[in-house]
């Protein structure tokens, strides 16, 4: 069955319906934890823009949206350590809520690094939403997200915003991304 969705696909861990399902149990979620507090949505570009969209869409209570784009990966499969911000924020922090949107949290590196320098901009509170968690074992992430959609296990995971190399952002569920195309 994998193969008909795309041929580059090992598994679908998380179909479309169940991705809605996750989405509109966040977005309740923080519509209720951020009433009367219009929160700053902070989209990390390029993965999360699906996610954040669909988030946005999901929340009732009135918020602002803004980008990031960093870069720890460049084009391959592990984190070269190394954040490099090459979109910064258009809007001032200082005094808002602000909830960083990412869309998968692996070892946590790349987000404590943004939560530490948006930190330092004087905003009344910063909180994480991340779409998955990937479950690595030994690992436990430099973060703890306040509110997670999913976990998946520690394999290349695609679709749904997250990419490899670039590519498969665009399929409409998340999938395991079979070993012989990266390696």
């Amino acid at each position: 069955m994998s193969a008909q969705i795309h041929p580059d696909i090992e598994t679908v861990l998380l179909t479309e319906e169940e991705i809605r399902t996750i989405v509109a149990d966040l977005g309740a979620q923080i519509s209720e934890d951020y009433a009367d507090r219009n929160p700053l949505i902070v989209s990390v570009l390029r993965g999360a823009f699906i996610f954040a969209a669909d988030l946005m869409r999901a929340i009732t209570v009135p918020c602002a949206v803004d980008f990031m784009a960093v870069s720890s990966y460049g084009d391959g499969v592990k984190s070269t350590g190394v954040v490099q911000i090459i979109k910064d924020l258009s809007t001032k922090v200082e005094g808002r809520h602000v909830l960083l949107v990412e869309d998968i949290l692996d070892t946590g590196l790349t987000l404590k690094y943004l939560m530490g320098l948006i930190n330092g901009r004087g905003p009344a509170s910063i909180e994480v939403a991340t779409f998955a968690i990937k479950d690595i074992p030994g690992n436990r992430p430099a973060i703890d997200p306040l509110y997670v959609g999913a976990h998946v296990p520690n394999e290349f995971v695609v679709g749904y915003g997250l990419d490899y190399a670039e590519r498969y952002r665009n399929l409409p569920f998340v999938g395991i991304l079979k070993p012989e195309v990266y390696s």
